[in-house]
């Protein structure tokens, strides 16, 4: 690996040499050449801080890596996840400016992908939408969005991904192919084809499909995922009609989750079991028969206690070798999900003032997580069973808005409606016998011997907003509101201790005012004020219902909803060589609601939901793009986040102190990040290599645990052999560094170390060859 380092950095090198001058277009699936196209544009003439990262930028990763891997270079972004592409679901984590991801907003071509959380309650994750090589941007707005943005969530920020025209990909003609096979580190293959119809100004669409598959990093296991995607655009005179219909099924087995004294005792490369069958069972044993063991001296094993290499274990220790409990490693655990995504809008001009637009969708989605539980026996007298989260959920929607245009003021008044159908279950499958489990983490098991708890929810939607947006000339005033009623209703099927009932969260005027003032044809200040207020979840495994029925009832009444005021600030300055923002801002989040698990979390205890007062937020924002001419260019981004916890934990029935968290820096939430891109780009040879800098993050409320900060180093290289076929290489973690990517993943204590940590990738390569007509 270290001479495959050097050649890649001094390929990378090479490129630093001007080449010889050549027009040569980029492969079909890239945009156009570095002298013209902008990778990140910021925002002209918004009133809030808004960037947004365009397709050239995407395509630039290792085919089917994430978007949102892509806006890790924004100012204040902070994305993680413990795999080279940002896809592994349970670890992948996006926070804005202390925000966690259950507080943003996410949608796609504007349909809303609720939370894009692990078990999302209403919605699904973007790279189970759409295809990476389909996107043609993705908008990111660090406070709370536009206006018309479907979210009720958007606390702090929206993050707004927006599929290719096929238009893009017909530029030749009326027929335009592409495909790319990609191959690299732990068995990657990836392989992706699309067919273009039509012409670029009449009716035109797009098929495409894709599939990837890789191993585990760690461990062993696979995740692998099929993704099909269908667009077309129909003009119909002056209006037009688009479709979108998309199909994903994705599994992928699961990294053990790690706490920083696993990680010292144990090792960065320790994972679960699989697929040692025989290590887990003893495990199991050892766990179900500790009790015994400790207390009379004996053994339940029939040829004594040893560890695997047959030594007898040191007395009074219950465990071999470094492990100290059987949840230091489980057999194995996985994610299921398939997804249907369809979508079908129609948009008309109304006379030569207004615009009329309207969109409607429906998403279906099945899937479950799975887990090797040594808590839970099967019935044959195996020490471990199978517990799952079994989730399944008919979305239907529409959208829409009319916008007029009189005189300088431009009105827009729109509307949203959802009716969401989720059916959330906890159940329990048998493992075959004690020397075979009989299945596998990559199927859907049947025939449980133990629901439980099962239950249907049901959340209604419903969201308008008005805006005007007045045009003085210099100055552009934005002012507007929006507001929503959430109703969620549960109802059980086996209830378990979780409760029945219905809590609605209502909000109808949540205000937005902003300006914007041109200084000089190059720079403009803006600023704006924003409310917002947050939805409540309908899920056994968070929010209101994620506690008993006792505390339902005492809570559903008077719980008040999330709200954040975020006041911004800032200055925007672009020419042809220089695109860059600097802004301020301050952020007040009230009711900050926080479900505490009780006992392990991965054993699914009831939650307590409690009110942890307010953060206040301040930080700054910094971004540049410079062209240096001749292909050349260099990128940076810098933030600055102050967030704090502005009130002690309190026990809400006699007022005790349950947490002292006042003042305390808010987990998961960098003081300081950067980053850094040095590009190139000449037609025939492209390159890029990018630096990603973290301080320290802490992962328990009172600040007592933390993971250190961490730079990374990616970078690409490619050659365009010619208008039609590329090649490329992509590293990622180029100088290997260990660190830990995801925090949180098992969820936040109030004090000391806890297994919610999921080690970063190490170094890996990739090859892609991209072909196209």
């Amino acid at each position: 690996m270290r001479i495959t380092t050097a050649l890649l950095l001094a390929s990378t090198a090479i490129i630093s040499v001007p080449a010889f001058a050549q027009d040569v277009a980029p492969a079909a699936d890239a945009a156009a050449d570095a002298s013209g196209a902008e990778i990140i544009v910021f925002g002209r003439g918004e009133t809030r801080q808004v960037q947004e990262i365009t397709n050239r930028d995407i395509i630039t990763l290792t085919p089917g890596t994430n978007a949102l891997k892509a806006i890790e270079k924004l100012p204040s972004v902070n994305f993680q996840s413990a795999d080279p592409f940002g896809n592994y679901e349970w670890s992948q984590r996006v926070t804005i400016r202390s925000f966690n991801q259950n507080q943003l907003g996410f949608t796609f071509d504007g349909i809303p992908l609720g939370d894009m959380s692990y078990g999302n309650h209403n919605g699904l994750h973007i790279t189970r939408a759409i295809s990476s090589e389909n996107i043609g941007s993705v908008r990111v707005s660090q406070g709370a969005g536009s206006l018309g943005t479907q979210a009720t969530g958007n606390l702090g920020g929206t993050v707004e991904t927006f599929s290719a025209d096929p238009a893009d990909y017909l530029s030749g003609g009326w027929l335009a192919g592409q495909g790319n096979l990609t191959y690299g580190s732990d068995e990657t293959w990836r392989a992706f084809g699309r067919i273009a119809l039509g012409t670029r100004d009449g009716i035109r669409g797009y098929v495409s499909y894709g599939y990837g598959s890789t191993d585990k990093w760690k461990g062993q296991g696979t995740q692998d995922q099929h993704m099909g995607n269908a667009k077309v655009v129909i003009p119909v005179g002056e209006a037009k009609i688009d479709g979108w219909l998309s199909y994903s099924d994705r599994r992928e087995q699961d990294y053990q989750d790690m706490s920083m004294g696993m990680i010292r005792r144990l090792g960065w490369n320790w994972d679960n079991t699989y697929p040692d069958y025989a290590r887990a069972i003893d495990y199991a044993d050892r766990l179900n028969d500790a009790d015994r063991i400790s207390n009379s001296g004996g053994s339940p094993f029939p040829d004594g206690l040893y560890d695997y290499s047959g030594a007898p274990v040191a007395g009074g220790q219950v465990y071999p070798g470094n492990v100290t409990s059987a949840d230091d490693a489980y057999y194995d655990a996985a994610g299921l999900r398939k997804d249907w995504l369809g979508a079908i809008g129609f948009t008309t001009p109304i006379g030569e003032q207004a615009n009329f637009q309207i969109k409607g969708y429906y998403h279906n989605n099945s899937g479950m997580g799975l887990w090797a539980t040594p808590y839970t026996p099967s019935p044959n007298g195996v020490a471990m069973s199978i517990r799952t989260t079994e989730y399944d959920m008919d979305r239907i929607g529409v959208f829409g808005s009319v916008d007029y245009t009189l005189g300088i003021q431009q009105l827009s008044v729109g509307a949203w409606y959802e009716n969401n159908k989720f059916n959330q279950a906890r159940r329990f499958y048998a493992f075959a016998s004690r020397t075979s489990p009989g299945l596998s983490f990559r199927d859907y098991p049947t025939d449980p011997f133990y629901t439980q708890w099962a239950f249907d929810f049901t959340t209604n939607t419903f969201q308008y907003h008005v805006q005007d947006k007045i045009d003085l000339g210099m100055v552009t005033i934005n002012l507007g509101w929006k507001g929503f009623q959430v109703t969620n209703k549960a109802e059980a099927v086996v209830q378990a201790t979780f409760p029945e009932g219905k809590i609605k969260a209502q909000d109808w005027f949540q205000p937005h005012a902003g300006f914007a003032v041109e200084l000089t044809p190059e720079a403009e200040i803006f600023g704006g004020f924003t409310q917002v207020t947050r939805a409540f979840a309908s899920a056994t495994t968070t929010g209101p219902f994620s506690t008993n029925q006792a505390g339902f009832d005492a809570i559903k009444d008077d719980l008040k909803p999330e709200t954040s005021d975020t006041f911004e600030l800032g200055l925007r300055y672009n020419t042809s060589r220089f695109n860059g923002t600097l802004g301020a801002y301050l952020v007040n989040f009230r009711n900050r609601l926080l479900a505490v698990q009780v006992g392990s979390p991965i054993q699914g205890l009831a939650s307590a939901l409690q009110n942890v007062g307010g953060v206040r937020a301040v930080g700054i924002e910094a971004a540049g793009d410079l062209k240096l001419g001749g292909g050349f260019g260099v990128y940076a981004s810098y933030s600055y986040t102050d967030a704090t916890y502005r009130d002690d934990v309190l026990n809400s029935s006699d007022g005790t102190l349950v947490a002292a968290i006042k003042d305390k820096t808010v987990v998961d939430s960098p003081k300081h990040m950067a980053r850094g891109e040095f590009n190139y780009d000449n037609g025939p040879i492209f390159g890029r290599i990018g630096v990603n800098y973290m301080s320290r993050r802490f992962y328990s409320y009172t600040n007592d645990a933390s993971v250190p900060g961490r730079v990374i180093v990616d970078a690409s290289i490619g050659y365009r052999l010619t208008d039609k076929i590329e090649v490329q290489l992509n590293a990622t973690n180029l100088f290997d560094k260990k660190y830990v990517g995801t925090i949180g993943s098992g969820g936040f204590g109030n004090s000391g170390d806890a297994q919610t940590l999921l080690v970063g990738a190490p170094q890996q390569f990739f090859a892609t060859l991209k072909a196209g007509f």
